[in-house]
């Protein structure tokens, strides 16, 4: 398996490290960058073309949202994880709904990340534990819509 370059981006740089730990204990996984503000991600996204991105939503300068709008398009490919303390059903779906990937709440970090990334780089979505009756419907087939109606 290919290495996953990924670039990080939180204003509080402990929480950067403890995530920066998490991530060298996962093979194939590697922090290419850190970055404490909005615009510093789209900058490096840009320039760095990193595989996934792992955003807070309130990031300085700009919000992690309006970030993972221009990330979106200047690196198309590139994988979106919010990493937020934000539980409110408005964050997540803003997020989703915004093109990220993922939604990880920042307390269940050590044991929902990686499943998040896992499933981010296997083209689904992702969203934490805690807020799973958030997770987007399924959209049903056209089958299924001609028997309920």
């Amino acid at each position: 398996m290919r290495e996953v370059r990924v670039l990080l981006a939180d204003d509080y740089e402990p929480w950067r490290h403890c995530v920066s730990s998490l991530l060298l204990k996962s093979p194939g996984l590697r922090i290419i960058s850190e970055v404490s503000d909005g615009l510093e991600a789209v900058e490096k996204a840009q320039e760095l073309k990193p595989d996934l991105v792992l955003l807070d939503i309130s990031l300085p300068t700009l919000n992690g949202v309006e970030a993972a709008i221009r990330i979106r398009e200047a690196a198309p490919m590139t994988k979106i994880i919010f990493i937020s303390a934000y539980q409110d059903s408005h964050a997540v779906q803003t997020v989703l709904t915004n093109g990220a990937d993922g939604y990880v709440l920042k307390w269940d970090v050590t044991r929902e990340l990686l499943p998040a990334i896992e499933a981010a780089l296997w083209g689904g979505k992702f969203v934490t534990s805690h807020l799973t009756e958030l997770k987007p419907a399924p959209v049903a087939s056209k089958a299924e819509k001609q028997r309920s109606a």
